[in-house]
């Protein structure tokens, strides 16, 4: 903002016009809004503590050791392994589609994308990435729809990044910070 000008100097309009331009999701994510910005880092995905579901999260931490040494025919090994001890862990199948998506199988990825976002009833923290994983392959994929709803989501559980994916996707909105941000480099 110029020098003499201050937020408070603004009438309860002008604030409102300047925080729609500034802060275009807030306006349509009541739920994001409700629950701010560092709801996300306060996701706690719940499990119960059993020995197939701890055996099941030693064989994921595995295979995601050995995706990331990038072993993938091994940990996608692991990853199945994990899944026939739990198959019921969400978490899982969130990690196995990185992996895929690593050796180019997205539709594989998007249906266990799929199928860890419809196993998260008690796991919000794995079905905010989940869901943001699906829209960026959807986007990957030209389904803009897809990629949007998907982004919507996680941005109402609080995805930073969710959020940004949003306004990416929404040309009117990134055309008025583009313009915003010029009026202001010029002002300068």
């Amino acid at each position: 903002m110029p020098q003499n000008l201050t937020r408070e100097c603004l009438s309860a309009h002008d604030q409102q016009v300047l925080d729609s331009i500034f802060n275009p999701l807030e306006l349509t994510s009541s739920v994001a809004q409700a629950i701010g910005p560092e709801a996300h880092a306060n996701l706690v995905d719940v499990e119960p503590d059993t020995a197939a579901v701890q055996q099941s999260k030693a064989l994921e931490v595995r295979a995601i050791k050995l995706a990331e040494e990038d072993k993938l025919v091994e940990a996608l090994q692991c990853f199945e392994q994990a899944i026939e001890v739990a198959p019921t862990r969400a978490s899982v199948y969130n990690n196995r589609a990185q992996a895929l998506r690593l050796v180019g199988r997205d539709e594989e990825a998007l249906a266990d994308l799929s199928k860890a976002i419809a196993l998260c009833t008690e796991q919000p923290r794995t079905k905010c990435t989940a869901l943001c994983q699906r829209g960026v392959l959807y986007r990957k994929q030209n389904n803009v729809d897809a990629a949007r709803k998907d982004f919507e989501d996680a941005a109402q559980l609080g995805s930073s990044f969710a959020k940004t994916q949003l306004v990416e996707l929404n040309p009117f909105a990134a055309l008025c910070n583009q313009m915003l941000r010029q009026a202001f480099d010029q002002l300068n």
